[in-house]
């Protein structure tokens, strides 16, 4: 009989995730009982938001607690049925957490529309990253045609959506990415304005390049030195969205905060966190939205996906906070 394969948090990381801070097993698969159904995953969304489940504290969702299953995205099909609104064959997304099967009774669960896009995408631009995008642009920074957005980490998962979702709303995008490579795709695969590479070692002079009007809105992913050069370059009665502070997840201690607050009251700006849960009552008609723009061509999304199943999941984890993924990074199970 087949067996689950499952990734278990055994301790809470120090600084870079380790291998060891996993037990990674198998294990029987269990029958759903009355209401529930079971899902073989075969896709899970790797997120930065991961390295924050996993630590102490107060947080917007409860941590992780050791020897629980690592929370994650995942997308798969119905293996197994006792839930009337979910068939066997159907194929669908939810927090499943990072196993090759798992029980449901349904909540938080989406079908996902194979005819529309392939399935890992649905972990991807038309998941959680695209719907992260679309609301902290335009519900959180209310992005307004005419105006200049910059966006942190942009050939990431999130990042790629944000300056497309500028661009279709009449905005100027700016991407900042680490690499030419990367550069070279926003502009030219996902119709960035312009790319800064904040590798090259001049980001301050390359951004003002980049955005010569000044910025009016900044979607932050990444946090550190990359967010106080936005600020510095912030125009009056801009907005900051905060996404993700990337740059600081493996920390061991908390790092100095923005150098440039000052602008905050200068430049009278408005400094937003949020969180895509905040939004899930409006997720049905967004995915309307993102789909619609994916199906006319509007919406490009990169996908890095990697193999080695559950076994591959911490090492292929760190390549996030590293840079090592070009795109919405994604394990294969």
């Amino acid at each position: 009989m087949p067996e689950n394969h499952v990734a278990r948090l055994a301790q809470r990381p120090k600084g870079e995730v380790k291998d060891s801070d996993f037990d990674i097993r198998e294990e029987a698969i269990a029958d759903p009982g009355d209401g529930e159904f079971r899902v073989r995953s075969q896709y899970v969304s790797l997120d930065p938001a991961m390295r924050g489940w996993m630590n102490e504290g107060k947080s917007y969702v409860p941590p992780v607690g050791i020897g629980e299953v690592m929370r994650g995205y995942a997308a798969g099909t119905v293996e197994a049925s006792r839930n009337p609104k979910f068939s066997e064959g159907d194929t669908v997304t939810g927090l499943f957490g990072v196993q090759t099967h798992a029980l449901s009774d349904g909540k938080g669960v989406a079908h996902a529309d194979t005819s529309l896009a392939p399935l890992q995408t649905w972990v991807g631009g038309l998941g959680m990253p695209g719907l992260t995008a679309y609301y902290g642009l335009l519900k959180v920074a209310e992005a307004k045609a005419g105006e200049t957005v910059v966006v942190s980490a942009a050939s990431g998962a999130v990042g790629q959506v944000v300056g497309q979702i500028a661009r279709l709303t009449g905005c100027r995008a700016v991407g900042i990415a680490g690499g030419p490579d990367k550069c070279r795709a926003l502009t030219e695969d996902f119709g960035f304005d312009a790319a800064v590479d904040y590798k090259a070692g001049n980001l301050f002079a390359d951004l003002r390049t980049a955005a010569p009007d000044g910025i009016d809105v900044d979607f932050e992913n990444v946090g550190g030195d990359i967010f106080d050069t936005v600020l510095a370059q912030m125009n009056p009665f801009g907005r900051v969205a905060v996404c993700g502070l990337i740059s600081m997840y493996n920390a061991t201690e908390l790092p100095p905060g923005p150098k440039n607050l000052r602008n905050v009251l200068v430049m009278r700006l408005r400094i937003q966190g949020f969180i895509v849960f905040d939004f899930a009552r409006h997720n049905s008609e967004t995915l309307k939205t993102l789909g619609g723009w994916y199906k006319d061509g509007k919406l490009k999304f990169k996908e890095d996906v990697r193999e080695g199943g559950i076994a591959a999941f911490p090492a292929t984890l760190r390549q996030l906070y590293t840079g090592g993924n070009f795109g919405k990074l994604i394990l294969k199970l």
